[in-house]
Formats: C-alpha cells, sequence, structure tokens
C-alpha cells in the first residue's frame, strides 16, 4: 500500500499522506531520525518534537523509535549533537519529569525560581546544568508558577533571560521548552504563522506541525491562530498552499470555527 502510495504521489502531498498512515508516535520518531541520518542535523526539527513533547508521548516515540529502527534514540541523539545542547536534550528524552501534583508546594515554586535566576542573571556566566535539571524534571504546572515566580526575582522574564544568557541551539531548545510551558497550542499556531509569513509556505514545517498534532490539539491550534492573528490557520493555508496538498490540510484542520 505504502508502495504504491510513494509511486502515485510527490512532494508535500506525498509527505502529508505517508504522515498520516503512521500513529502520532511514529511520525514523532519518523522525522526524529530523518533529522539526524546522514550528514549535518536537522537541528530545527530536532528542538521542535523533542521540546514540546510530553513526557508521555516522549515515552513512547523512544519506544516506537527503538521499534522501527533497533536504535536507541537517546544514543542517536548524542551521537549527532554536543555540549549543553546535547544535555539538555538528553535530559527530555531521559523523560524524568515530574507528575503534575494536586499540592502546590510554594516553598519549592520559590526556591526553582531563585536558583533558576541565581544560575543565570545573577552570576557572570551561566550554570546551564541548574537550568536543564529544573527545566527537564519539574512539572509543567510547577514550572509555569516558577515563571510567574521568577520575575520577582529578575528584571526580565524567563524567555528574555534565555536570550540574555545563552545563543544558539541552546537558547533555541530552552525558548521552545518555556513557550511550550508557558501555551503549547499557541507555540504550534506561532510557529505555523512563521512558516507562512512570506509568499509560498515552508511546507515542510506546516506539513510536520498538522500530522503530527492533528490527532492531538489542532483545534485548539487552530483557535489560538485566531485569536493571535486575527484570521483562521485555514484561510492562510489557502493563501500559501495549493492544489491537493492544500484540500488535505484544510480536511484535517476542519471547518473553520
Amino acid at each position: 500500500m505504502i508502495t504504491a502510495l510513494k509511486g502515485a504521489l510527490s512532494g508535500s502531498l506525498e509527505s502529508v499522506i505517508l504522515g498520516l498512515m503512521k500513529s502520532t508516535a511514529q511520525f514523532d520518531a519518523s522525522e526524529i531520525r530523518g533529522s539526524i541520518k546522514g550528514l549535518g542535523t536537522d537541528e530545527e526539527t530536532l528542538i521542535e518534537i523533542l521540546c514540546s513533547r510530553s513526557t508521555a508521548e516522549l515515552v513512547e516515540i523512544k519506544q516506537v523509535y527503538k521499534e522501527l529502527f533497533k536504535k536507541e534514540l537517546e544514543k542517536d541523539v548524542a551521537g549527532d549533537t554536543s555540549g549543553n545542547f546535547a544535555k539538555l536534550l538528553l535530559a527530555l528524552v531521559q523523560a524524568k519529569r515530574a507528575e503534575p501534583s494536586s499540592i502546590v508546594d510554594y516553598e519549592k515554586i520559590d526556591d526553582d525560581a531563585r536558583k533558576l535566576y541565581d544560575a543565570g542573571l545573577k552570576i557572570k556566566g551561566t550554570d546551564v546544568a541548574t537550568w536543564i535539571s529544573i527545566m527537564s524534571e519539574r512539572s509543567v504546572p510547577h514550572l509555569q508558577k516558577v515563571f510567574q515566580r521568577y520575575k520577582s526575582y529578575s528584571p526580565y522574564d524567563m524567555q528574555e533571560s534565555i536570550v540574555q544568557e545563552v545563543k544558539g541551539d541552546l537558547q533555541r531548545s530552552f525558548l521552545v521548552l518555556v513557550q511550550s510551558f508557558e501555551n503549547k497550542q499557541l507555540y504550534f499556531a506561532n510557529r505555523l504563522h512563521e512558516a507562512m509569513k512570506s509568499k509560498g509556505a515552508k511546507e515542510k514545517v506546516v506539513t510536520r506541525i498538522i500530522v503530527s498534532r492533528c490527532e492531538v490539539d489542532l483545534k485548539k491550534i487552530c483557535s489560538e491562530y485566531k485569536a493571535h492573528y486575527g484570521q483562521t490557520l485555514q484561510k492562510t493555508i489557502l493563501e500559501h498552499t495549493k492544489g491537493d496538498y492544500q484540500k488535505v490540510l484544510l480536511s484535517l484542520c476542519g471547518p473553520e470555527e
């Protein structure tokens, strides 16, 4: 079936249809594999997937990655990245994040906020290890409160601090993490907007987000998109894509709300 489809389709339409034949975890695992196989690394894809997926999603991606490619995701990521960027991605892949708790620990929130500040803006240089451990091990609701509390220690919010303190892929990774913690669907809406800002579209990005989120939270992404940009995602897709590729994307997004 897949061979027949490959023969009949090409380009972005082929990517969408073949992507839809896979489960969400299989699609994510294949995208990661594609981003680190061969010469060079597609850091953008790697960062987007590893920094925006939930613990449960990451656990499943690791399992599926091993089934599909007979390789350990950790080893592949470690072999293809370096420095603190590698350390952050590996900490995320280990999926050690705490589950959300019904008890709000204000002392720990304050402690983590102060640690993030002490490890960054307060000192010359950055104690990246502290940032990595807090951002890869704490639950999302806890971190949301930590970032609020952080503002009482720092003249900059967490995202601004990241931009000041670190550069390159490490900066991009921390930013995606924080944006996902604060509002994951808005993060994806922003990514889609960026990908369809100029004439045409970065179809690889559009395909990846719509296929990977269509069974997860695409409806919410559409709502965030409209709230933030004043026009529907569907209208933007109509303006920036064409043909059967456009039709498939629109059918995945569903009717305009």
